[in-house]
């Protein structure tokens, strides 16, 4: 693999500076990516890189992007004048990014489309004032890709999700830190998917698994979330009004919504105030579904093993879910740590008007855990603590099968 260090040696003596010189630095950039030859180890210098526009690669292979370690390397977006992401990468394959940080981006951190093969691996994307809804959506962002690692990577102040997989196929998040999100780490309209070993505290959810309508992959599903640390995912939801993951309330650990073949297992689910976990279907959100297509229902989600620890508080969402369990529900300090809307698709259902074995949802073995099915689509009328009826076993089997550059 041939090495390009990115900068020459003037750039590499500004780059001593505080902040490198803008201009010289940007073109020089964007010209080594324009003109790597396939199978390149692009490498940058440590230093704080001052940068006005997006830097883009498209229709490269097997291609390295390399800093000097995270937190070392900054690529800083901050004023940003052209584009909206930091780094947008499409139609490639065999792509690594690593031992960088991404900051202050207008939009989105690191976004990849239509990549196969793609590794993220010791990468920081932060906005570094408050969160705000005017930071970008997202921090990585892999969309329509195959063959997705998020490895030992920190996202910070994301107004829609941190770490985020849309539309693709076999996934590795693993190892990652997310805080001060919107959504920790969110799995949309994917398909076969593992996350496992991460740490998402201090965001608004801190793993999210959704399947949303209007989108060009319609189905996701067989995703495992396990041997996580999600923790006191209470902060402030602060999404731009109009998106989905605007009606996330604050306190929610994790949240499975109207996708299936879901497993969440053997996590730490500790203070997050509102929903240690809830499976709930689109119908929740209150938006219209036009997309014929879509099946807004979740099924076939076994959640267990798990260790749940919530403070003695209220419902700590806001809005109109907040106004549901506060004068609806009326739980008080007794939230549930797992709940279900209960809202059933009549097709899927046996003779006794419950799901057939293939759709059930089954919740078992969780360690200090309470239940409630919502009984959403009856007026909340029959709310039920009982969970005997979803004590069963659903086990999901995923085939992720990455092969990811590790870009060493």
């Amino acid at each position: 693999m041939r090495i390009i260090p990115l900068l020459t040696l003037s750039a590499l003596a500004i780059c001593h500076q505080p902040v490198c010189a803008r201009q010289d630095i940007q073109k020089q950039i964007q010209r080594q990516l324009i003109m790597a030859d396939d199978s390149s180890v692009i490498e940058l210098p440590a230093g704080r890189i001052q940068l006005s526009s997006t830097l883009s690669l498209e229709g490269k292979k097997n291609i390295v992007i390399k800093g000097a370690g995270m937190d070392k390397t900054i690529l800083n977006f901050k004023g940003q004048s052209e584009g909206a992401e930091g780094l947008h990468l499409s139609n490639a394959q065999n792509i690594t990014i690593r031992d960088l940080t991404v900051q202050d981006t207008k939009g989105d951190g690191i976004k990849t489309m239509n990549v196969t093969n793609i590794a993220f691996k010791q990468v920081k994307v932060e906005w570094t004032g408050p969160p705000a809804k005017e930071n970008g959506s997202y921090g990585l962002y892999p969309v329509q890709c195959q063959q997705v690692l998020i490895d030992s990577c920190t996202a910070i102040g994301a107004s829609d999700a941190g770490l985020y997989v849309g539309q693709s196929k076999n996934i590795i998040v693993r190892h990652c830190i997310a805080k001060n999100n919107v959504a920790g780490i969110e799995i949309e309209n994917s398909l076969h998917a593992e996350v496992y070993d991460n740490e998402a505290f201090e965001n608004t959810g801190g793993i999210l698994v959704f399947d949303l309508p209007d989108l060009v992959q319609k189905k996701g599903g067989y995703v495992k979330v396990y041997n996580n640390n999600i923790h006191h995912n209470n902060y402030p939801n602060f999404a731009p009004k109009g998106n989905t993951v605007a009606k996330v309330p604050a306190g929610t650990g994790v949240m499975v919504l109207a996708t299936s073949n879901v497993e969440v297992y053997d996590n730490r689910i500790h203070y997050n105030n509102s929903a240690g976990t809830a499976i709930i279907s689109y119908f929740m959100t209150e938006n219209p579904i036009r997309d014929s297509l879509y099946i807004p229902y979740p099924a076939t989600v076994y959640v267990h093993d798990n260790d749940y620890i919530r403070d003695p508080v209220k419902f700590q969402g806001k809005g109109r879910i907040g106004l549901l369990f506060r004068f609806k529900l009326r739980f008080g300090k007794k939230v549930p740590h797992i709940f279900y809307d209960g809202i059933l698709n009549k097709a899927w259902t046996d003779s006794s008007g419950q799901y057939k074995p293939e759709y059930r949802i089954c919740i078992s073995d969780n360690k200090n855990a309470t239940f409630a099915n919502l009984d959403a689509g009856n007026n909340f009328k029959n709310v039920s603590r009982n969970a005997a009826q979803y004590n069963c076993s659903n086990p999901v089997r995923t085939q992720v099968t990455v092969r990811a550059k590790s870009g060493e």
